[in-house]
């Protein structure tokens, strides 16, 4: 397809304009999809406030967006599994499929990665984007693009899920209810799990995690967390936690609330890097922290679990933006934290 396409860029911090670039031709092993919905996730805000995650420093003008989904409109010749018309939720990063990390099948861990929005790699808040075949999944019929785009953050809740061991009978707590405590909490109910409590401190987000299936909330500003993670496990504790909030509050909660042998599956960031915790208390209980980056090989569950009404991912998205919008859809995202669960820029119908 030629032509020129419509691109949303940061042109510096808090500002947003756009450009006109040409629609990218799609590779021998590649695929044009025409997007339709692209999430705002928190390392775009990020990005957009700051103007860097640690090493990764935006250099203007840089494209933000790594969440889409859209529909095919082209297949490179070696093209097989896809064709025009096809709708698709993309997986953002591309490996090198040569390392060990790759080799062992733990590809998301690739210290070559190109990723989408990961400076000075341009993200997708744009018409149109080349990919490759393998890293674009098909949406059954009754699974929408706007969900396509939400697949993303929620292969990371699933991801932390299975990082945690989560399975039926086990009562379980999410400290955060931000997009991703969201849909840890949903991978969780989706893997199984028993009972699924959600912390945090703004009560419409709480209200949310209830809307979206959550066995009862916990309010961090009002109500005692610990005392409340007695009465729900009857003494025991959790059996298992999951922190997204990225705070050493929290962090330290999760440990305090949580049973002898448990896991604890670290996914938030902090602003600084580094916290203390309470290794005392985690190694007289013998817990076993595990991490997550990112996710590997979880997509083709993620679009699954959606289809099969296990997963409600459009309740997840409380605010939808116009591509015409992006100004408006990032300041409001970054300044309306607690009104807004998770914004997506709608690009096309």
């Amino acid at each position: 397809m030629d032509g020129m396409m419509k691109v949303a860029v940061m042109n510096g911090i808090g500002e947003m304009g756009y450009t006109e670039r040409p629609i990218p031709q799609a590779k021998e092993d590649e695929v044009l999809v025409k997007l339709e919905y692209v999430g705002i996730c928190g390392s775009d805000m990020h990005y957009y406030e700051m103007g860097r995650i640690g090493d990764y420093i935006v250099e203007p003008p840089f494209v933000l967006g790594h969440e889409p989904g859209g529909t095919v409109v082209e297949v490179g010749k070696n093209v097989t599994h896809l064709k025009p018309g096809d709708r698709v939720a993309l997986e953002p990063g591309k490996t090198c499929g040569k390392c060990r990390f790759c080799r062992e099948g733990k590809y998301n861990l690739c210290p070559d990665v190109v990723f989408f929005a990961t400076p000075p790699i341009d993200g997708v808040f744009q018409e149109y984007v080349a990919h490759p075949e393998d890293l674009c999944f098909k949406l059954p019929e009754n699974v929408s693009t706007l969900e396509g785009a939400l697949i993303e953050p929620l292969a990371v809740g699933f991801h932390a899920a299975k990082q945690g061991d989560a399975h039926a009978g086990q009562t379980a707590v999410v400290f955060g209810a931000g997009c991703i405590g969201l849909v840890s909490m949903m991978a969780l109910k989706a893997c199984g799990v028993s009972r699924v409590y959600v912390v945090d401190v703004m009560q419409k987000r709480l209200d949310k995690a209830l809307e979206l299936g959550a066995d009862g909330v916990i309010n961090g500003k009002e109500d005692d967390v610990l005392a409340m993670a007695k009465e729900l496990t009857d003494g025991e504790g959790f059996d298992l936690a999951i922190e997204t909030a990225g705070t050493e509050i929290t962090t330290n909660q999760a440990i305090q609330a949580v049973r002898k042998g448990s896991n604890i599956v670290l996914v938030g960031y902090g602003k600084t890097g580094m916290m203390n915790m309470m290794m005392s208390l985690a190694l007289d209980k013998e817990v076993t922290f595990k991490t997550v980056f990112r996710y590997r090989h979880i997509y083709p569950m993620a679009i699954d679990a959606v289809a099969q009404g296990k997963v409600d991912l459009k309740g997840i998205a409380t605010h939808i933006f116009d591509f015409d919008d992006i100004q408006t859809a990032m300041d409001r995202s970054v300044n309306e934290k607690s009104e807004i669960v998770k914004a997506v820029v709608k690009i096309a119908e």
